[in-house]
């Protein structure tokens, strides 16, 4: 799972990286958590939650339904 994760934010990355952002893989858990850390100007952006749960969790649950949630660590 950890790698279809990091394949799925590597199709996300390019739209963050022409804002001056990034995204970096962390961790997954067993309650099915995907942990990950906005670089660059995404980590200090006032959108950064909205961007986490609106785009990247969005995204990740549509491709795989089992994520729980998905929540960014500093």
């Amino acid at each position: 799972m950890e790698q279809n994760i990091k394949d799925a934010l590597e199709k996300i990355r390019p739209y963050l990286q022409r804002d001056g952002g990034d995204v970096e893989f962390v961790d997954y858990t067993e309650d099915k958590t995907v942990r990950i850390r906005l670089l660059g100007h995404c980590a200090g952006c006032p959108h950064a939650q909205a961007t986490i749960k609106g785009g990247i969790e969005r995204l990740l649950k549509e491709a795989y339904p089992e994520i729980g949630c998905v929540e960014a660590v500093g």
